[in-house]
């Protein structure tokens, strides 16, 4: 058993094989949309009456029973293996660990941004919360030691540059609205789940994707709770127009469980930096969506960053 995880751990230090990452990019892209859709359902919920702290609460409560059975599924086939290795199935630090970055990952940093778009458009949220891959990627060559390659730092400032285009035009928009305060939200939001993503490789490696993502939800869940009782009574969880019970389980499941699942495992087969950057096309999808859907105006310069931005995506999408 120490064999193969010895090899396993020497196979990724030297990079992720064809297949892996392949399969890698894939989860990313994947879970990259499922995750921009999130902002169009907000503020359609929004409209129809709810707030961030209530839509959050919906939102966790109805994706933890998932993953609630997720874990315990887990659980047990852990369980059945360390009886007869004689160790147990989860280490108490990592469930901790895990727990913790839930609050980073999870709670902090949805619920700075679903605040931030009480304020700002669907669009603006995208492009200031896709600040975080410069973070990430800093942060995770002052502490993790990950390389950051001239691929990457080339996909990073095309990736910036085109979001920079569309943030520009965007504030030209809206001159007198009050966008300070949402930005500032947003960009709280891209630190907190920048930290997230930087620390979350190693508990993952040490215990499974989905056992830490599922750890990482219930955990997050919790602290969600904590912030309603504090804020709202059980009344106003009930106390809404059904279409946001609507919103809340497409927004717990197509746009947090499935993307959450698929984002992890892309970390964890291709690494944090790789996957951030190839999530710097969210925005790029945002704009789309919000264009169509909710009618939010868009001008050439929203298209021309749009190509750039993919432009600097399609660098780390090819190995």
């Amino acid at each position: 058993m120490t064999t193969g995880n010895t090899a396993t751990q020497s196979a990724s230090e030297a990079g992720p094989i064809p297949v892996q990452y392949s399969w890698g990019v894939t989860l990313a892209v994947v879970g990259t949309f499922l995750f921009a859709l999130k902002s169009i359902f907000i503020k359609l919920a929004f409209e129809a009456g709810a707030d961030a702290t209530l839509l959050l609460a919906i939102r966790m409560g109805m994706a933890l029973p998932f993953y609630v059975v997720v874990f315990v599924v887990l659980l047990r086939q852990r369980q059945a293996k360390s009886t007869n290795c004689g160790s147990p199935a989860f280490p108490v630090p990592i469930v901790i660990r895990s727990l913790l970055l839930g609050f980073l990952g999870y709670y902090l940093a949805s619920y700075l941004d679903l605040s931030g778009l009480e304020y700002i458009s669907a669009q603006l949220e995208r492009l200031t919360l896709f600040t975080y891959p410069a973070m990430v990627a800093a942060l995770a060559w002052m502490f993790l030691g990950e390389q950051v390659n001239g691929k990457i730092l080339a996909a990073i400032g095309l990736s910036y540059f085109g979001v920079w285009l569309m943030y520009g035009q965007e504030r030209s928009f809206a001159p007198d609205a009050n966008t300070g305060r949402g930005v500032c939200l947003v960009f709280g939001a891209a630190f907190s789940y920048s930290l997230y993503v930087l620390f979350a490789k190693p508990v993952m490696q040490k215990i499974g994707s989905r056992e830490f993502t599922s750890l990482a939800m219930i955990g997050s869940t919790a602290f969600v709770a904590v912030h309603f009782l504090c804020t709202h009574s059980v009344r106003d969880f009930f106390n809404v127009p059904p279409v946001v019970y609507v919103y809340g389980l497409v927004l717990a499941f197509v746009c947090t469980v499935i993307p959450s699942f698929m984002i992890n495992e892309a970390i964890l087969k291709i690494g944090a930096t790789r996957t951030t950057v190839i999530g710097s096309v969210g925005p790029v999808l945002t704009m789309l969506l919000a264009v169509v859907i909710l009618s939010e105006p868009s001008s050439w310069k929203h298209f021309a960053g749009m190509g750039i931005a993919i432009v600097g995506v399609s660098l780390v999408a090819k190995k």
